[in-house]
């Protein structure tokens, strides 16, 4: 295990811990204390970057539009669907 002993020593806690630090859910206090803890802690630090990158992914990843091709060929879908239904 780590030196976790400012966030707990179970890891649910630890990582529910720095959810709230990565989302700005602490207070200013709270935000101190949690950012001294990962400055000493490399298994948290870990932790912390790790939930940073996969937000950051996601954020990229919703933002990505679809290409003009497929919605074209999910609206023809759509339609020979809906053709079918009223027939």
């Amino acid at each position: 295990m780590s030196d976790c002993h400012g966030l707990g020593d179970c890891e649910d806690d630890r990582m529910q811990r720095i959810y709230e630090y990565v989302d700005g859910a602490l207070s200013r206090g709270d935000l101190a204390e949690i950012k001294a803890h990962l400055d000493s802690c490399q298994e948290c630090a870990e932790e912390h970057n790790l939930e940073c990158l996969i937000r950051s992914v996601v954020k990229r990843s919703c933002q990505e539009a679809a290409p003009q091709t497929l919605k074209e060929r999910i609206l023809e879908k759509i339609g020979h669907i809906r053709e079918s239904d009223t027939v």
